[in-house]
């Protein structure tokens, strides 16, 4: 059984790095980095361009296809603002639970599985462990997005994926995606009782709204029948319309902030395919036609695949078996799921922790979670020692 204290002071040096998304994740990710050396995993850092940023990945076991990959992301949200009894970035213990930013938002799951690695490396394991650990989840998940991209280009195959996001140890199949878009208009001012000298970018804009609109429609005809979530299609949403400066000025610039959250990933190009064609040949030629420099220019704030609920998944059904769970769950939340799932991996969403904690001042773990856990990744490495039990040949 792995020792939960340890756990806990494993949790309490992750909490003391302040690997807030805007700040650099180096040290927490070296510090990582040495302890899985210690234990004889092949350890591998890939920065970012920035070089201030890094995504890891580290394996124990043999050197071939099949396995499990435990991920985490080292990023946590700011505490700016908000109302904290402690300092967030020092861990604070009172009865069962664990205080600080991070503590369930998800280095509760990264310290569970470095202390975990501990065990597993004392193993006979059959089939390779993987720790993945990225930067920048909390902003469009674009560590992981990086770190797939390598993992294609290495040609490493994992079986099954477990992002242990805070679910309360429940096994989570599926999610829906998140893509966040801002949408700029620039046309030409002019006064507002000739509007056809101008170009004016407030109703480009309204246009542009009323088309995203329009599409609504199209995605509920679109939902798969077996869709499980609620509601069960591809939704739309306008965030954010801002533009002109006065009644009698016709807008030089506006501004739209739009979302869409797909049930598929099929239904997010189609989304981007109809309002690329709606920009560039029916938006773009009216506005030129007056100004030649009018733009409409579209910055991707972020896009998060879907997690997308499979018939088969060994992930899910491995969990299941060692967690004792008569059941999986689909939850609102985004995750890099989605990500692991296009490299062709079964995955699935189970960590310790409550959701309804996250991002949140005094953020919290409970101790029964982190024991929750911890018995849940001995038992994977246990299978992983036995990988024909539940586990397909791959």
């Amino acid at each position: 059984m792995i020792p939960l204290e340890r756990t806990i002071t494993t949790l309490a040096r992750l909490i003391g790095y302040p690997t807030v998304s805007s700040d650099s994740n180096l040290a927490l990710i070296r510090d990582l980095a040495a302890a899985l050396e210690q234990l004889g995993a092949r350890v591998d850092i890939f920065e970012d361009a920035t070089g201030t940023k890094a995504n890891l990945f580290a394996t124990l076991g043999p050197d071939r296809d099949g396995g499990l990959v435990l991920s985490g992301h080292s990023d946590v949200v700011p505490v700016a603002d908000q109302d904290w009894s402690s300092d967030p970035f020092v861990m604070r213990e009172d009865g069962d639970r664990l205080y600080g930013r991070g503590t369930c938002d998800m280095k509760g799951f990264i310290a569970a599985a470095i202390t975990t690695a501990e065990r597993y490396a004392q193993m006979e394991l059959q089939r390779p462990i993987h720790f993945a650990f990225t930067h920048d989840e909390e902003v469009g998940c674009i560590g992981a997005r990086a770190l797939v991209d390598e993992l294609r280009a290495r040609r490493v195959r994992p079986s099954m994926v477990v992002i242990g996001e805070p679910t309360e140890m429940r096994v989570i199949e599926g999610h829906k995606g998140c893509c966040e878009y801002t949408v700029r208009f620039e046309g030409r001012e002019g006064h507002g009782s000739n509007p056809d000298a101008g170009v004016n970018a407030a109703e480009y804009a309204a246009r542009y709204a009323a088309r995203l609109l329009a599409l609504r429609e199209d995605l509920i005809a679109r939902r798969p029948v077996s869709s499980r979530f609620d509601p069960p299609w591809t939704t739309l949403n306008i965030g954010r319309i801002s533009g002109g400066t006065a009644h009698n000025i016709i807008s030089g610039k506006a501004e739209i902030d739009w979302e869409m959250r797909p049930v598929q990933d099929s239904d997010a190009g189609f989304v981007k395919d109809e309002m690329h064609h709606y920009t560039q040949d029916i938006l773009l030629p009216a506005m030129r036609a007056v100004d030649p420099n009018a733009v409409i220019e579209t910055e991707t704030i972020g896009e998060i695949a879907g997690l997308e609920p499979a018939e088969t998944n060994v992930a899910r059904d491995v969990i299941m078996a060692l967690s004792g769970a008569n059941g999986a769950d689909l939850v609102s939340f985004g995750t890099e799921a989605g990500l692991f799932q296009q490299l062709g991996a079964d995955v699935i969403v189970c960590g310790p922790g409550s959701i309804e904690q996250a991002h949140k001042p005094d953020e919290f773990i409970s101790r029964d979670q982190l024991a929750a856990c911890l018995d849940l990744l001995e038992k994977l490495g246990a299978h992983m020692c036995d990988p024909g039990r539940y586990i397909p040949q791959k």
